[in-house]
């Protein structure tokens, strides 16, 4: 039996140790709470949230399509309707010239500054922009960034209107439209130039229709003015160590069960040049109007389309029309020297003749399992990659890495491709499901960092939708690490990131390959590794005539090309005249085309994209160690010259009529847009949000802490105090 003061005392602990954990639990739920609702507010990482006062939307930052109206509170937009979106493309022979226009209606009662995002192709040479306001007609001027900047605030703050449109990436824009007052239209027309896609003498163009929500590694940067990007409002993420501009690039997409917005219309009106076999959209269904049997007009067969996925357009040459070599020529007047220069767009068609089988191969597959591939992208993805191992031969070695928030991969280092290892690499992929972040860097890494045997030919194939905004980390990590490997993408899913798509395979000396539905799987990847299988033409060059000493061509290091794929050069000269010789090595044997320049036909457009190829060459070169400095001063030069928006230039348009009265303020509004087709939003945002939010780690902790605080506090307060009182003895 122990004394009657010990069970008392030891009672009494017990209880206020009870009371202390109840008391420090609900400390830990309430300080999490607190910041989690801090964090909510302060670094802004709520998407949508409806308030019940007024039908106002919390957003950051609009994406394709979707406009801002701006109230006086910093995050708060009111909906605004899109009226509809009109695309129209005209095609002749190997380039596009096409027109995208966004109309929209104030119809609210106050003046409001609009802001929305758009993507368009990562090869689009954006050279002309015009807006219109009930009837007035405002163009743009090309100007250096900060300049244009300057005058859009300028003409903002006096109240006049007007636009500003600048490239956040190469495939994805911001436009901002000053002072739309009551009841007026907004018709805003962007215009650019690009070159049509020819590979397996197929013709195809892509217009990219929404934006594929990107994930933000790295630390949050500090909530200070330097890290603020006011022109572009604040997205669902925070600035971050390695996405600086991550509150740019971070647009909202409707909640799920939204009713889908942003209706499209899409008119192509096709002059191939050639006889064609066949036409075909493979996404959207459309009505096709043969001319004769080049020329045709196509339009979608519903009026409007919900803006949800890429549309993308192929034309197939009759077989007998397949071009094997093509030049187009564009004169135009330099007013710097008073004379003409003249620009050429040169394509040339390896043959595809059979040589002998290339080395056995050693293939490292690379899986995106990110929670922005749930959904269809997860079962695209998986499914090309079981194609892919079950073509291996048994020659072969392979690996199979898969990322999200952690990378592992399936074997330590590559393995020889047997029934046994590839039967383990068909159930581990067979058992692979999305979710978590985006994080790309350490699976890059690793594929690319097994020793390299000079016996197989080195391939990693990476399967990805590219939702990433570190794209320019990640070209640097393939620049330096690449070695003798070759990297393909392959874009999996409805709207991938073809920016980064291309230029990974840029640098990685290899190709892209789009796989846009579950459907296209065994053809476009059978093709792929048909591709891969072969040999590949090397080491080319291209010869000018003599008296073409001047010539300047891009790209400058001629790539690597795969069976089917052209050569496709863009290049600058005083005139030309005489052959042109290009030359290489297809497997072991040499080869070369001699073709004339002026038996080619003439075609409008070809400067610009010189131009575009000059600039995505400069901006290349800083990862081979360019000064930056040196490089911004040629962009600019070239962009202004050729009137082009670039990382480092803007479009800007002031209209001079009565501006917006003095006593009206200047507010906005929004209207976000749909979630690329076949994705889950739980998937995708549960990753990205999770990326930028505040530590949960840091919260239990400190939680924990005052916890432990709650028990010696009450263990030492005289509540929990074991000492009994004096008993008082009757005298």
């Amino acid at each position: 039996m122990y004394p009657r003061r010990t069970i008392s005392t030891t009672r009494i602990f017990i209880q206020c140790v009870i009371k202390a954990i109840a008391i420090g639990l609900s400390t830990v739920v309430l300080f999490t709470l607190l910041i989690w609702l801090a964090s909510s507010l302060a670094l802004a990482q709520s998407v949508t949230e409806l308030t019940a006062a007024d039908g106002l939307i919390e957003i950051h930052q609009p994406q394709q399509g979707s406009l801002l109206f701006k109230t006086s509170h910093r995050n708060l937009y009111r909906n605004a309707p899109v009226l509809n979106s009109d695309v129209h493309m005209d095609i002749n022979a190997m380039t596009a010239r096409v027109k995208v226009t966004q109309m929209f209606r104030n119809e609210g009662q106050d003046w409001v500054e609009g802001i929305y995002v758009f993507p368009l192709p990562e090869n689009a040479a954006v050279d002309h922009m015009r807006m219109r306001i009930g009837e007035r007609l405002i163009e743009g001027q090309i100007k250096e960034r900060q300049e244009a900047r300057r005058i859009y605030d300028q003409a903002k703050t006096r109240g006049q209107k007007a636009a500003l449109i600048e490239q956040e990436r190469p495939n994805m824009f911001t436009n901002s439209i000053a002072n739309i007052g009551p009841g007026e239209s907004v018709i805003v027309t962007i215009e650019y130039q690009q070159t049509i896609g020819y590979v397996d003498e197929t013709f195809s163009i892509r217009f990219p229709m929404t934006i594929t929500p990107r994930y933000m590694p790295g630390k949050p940067l500090p909530m200070l003015e330097e890290n603020l990007v006011e022109a572009a409002g604040y997205g669902w993420s925070i600035n971050t160590t390695e996405v600086p501009d991550a509150s740019r690039i971070s647009p909202p997409v409707l909640e799920e069960g939204e009713q889908a917005i942003n209706p499209v219309t899409l008119q192509v009106n096709l002059d191939a040049g050639i006889a064609l076999a066949n036409i075909h959209s493979l996404y959207h269904e459309v009505d096709i109007r043969r001319h004769n049997n080049r020329k045709a007009t196509i339009h979608l067969k519903q009026e409007r389309v919900v803006a949800n996925r890429d549309f993308v357009l192929q034309w197939r040459p009759t077989p007998s029309q397949a071009p094997r070599a093509a030049l187009f020529n564009e004169s135009k007047h330099n007013v710097a020297t008073g004379e003409s220069d003249y620009y050429s767009m040169l394509m040339v068609m390896p043959p595809s003749g059979e040589i002998p089988t290339a080395l056995p191969r050693e293939v490292v597959f690379v899986i995106d399992t990110s929670g922005s591939m749930g959904g269809n992208s997860i079962r695209q993805a998986k499914s090309a990659l079981l194609l892919a191992i079950k073509r291996l031969r048994s020659t072969d070695r392979f690996n199979v890495i898969e990322f999200n928030t952690q990378t592992s991969a399936l074997f330590a280092q590559p393995v020889d491709a047997s029934s046994y290892h590839v039967n383990r690499a068909t159930h581990y992929v067979d058992n692979l499901s999305a979710g978590g972040g985006t994080e790309m860097m350490p699976a890059l890494s690793l594929a690319l960092s097994y020793t390299v045997n000079s016996r197989y030919m080195q391939q990693v194939i990476f399967l990805t939708d590219g939702a990433v905004g570190n794209e320019r980390a990640l070209f640097q990590l393939i620049h330096d690490g690449l070695k003798d490997a070759r990297l393909f993408t392959v874009g999996i899913g409805s709207a991938p990131n073809s920016f980064f798509m291309r230029k990974a395979a840029q640098f990685g000396r290899g190709t892209f390959t789009y796989v846009g539905d579950v459907n296209e799987v065994g053809e476009k990847m059978n093709t792929l590794f048909a591709r891969l299988e072969g040999p590949m033409m090397r080491n080319l060059q291209v010869r000018w005539p003599q008296g073409m000493s001047d010539v300047e061509i891009y790209p400058r290091r001629l790539p690597d090309l795969y069976t089917g794929e052209p050569l496709i050069i863009t290049a600058r000269s005083s005139r030309p005249e005489g052959q042109v010789i290009i030359s290489g090595q297809r497997g072991n044997q040499p080869w070369q085309a001699i073709f004339p320049i002026n038996a080619q036909a003439r075609q409008p457009g070809i400067g610009v994209l010189w131009a575009r190829s000059r600039i995505a060459h400069l901006m290349d070169s800083l990862h081979e160690g360019a000064d930056k400095n040196e490089v911004r001063k040629a962009v600019i030069e070239t962009a202004l010259q050729n009137h082009l928006v670039s990382k480092y230039t803007s479009l800007v348009a002031v209209e001079v009529t009565p501006p917006r009265p003095d006593h009206q303020s200047l507010k906005k509004t929004a209207v976000p847009t749909n979630l690329p087709n076949g994705m889950i939003r739980s998937k995708v945002f549960g990753a990205v949000m999770a990326q930028t939010a505040t530590p949960a780690e840091l919260h239990m902790l400190i939680g924990v802490l005052l916890m432990l605080i709650a028990v010696f506090w009450y263990w030492f307060s005289g509540r929990c105090s074991s000492r009994r009182q004096p008993r008082r003895i009757p005298a």
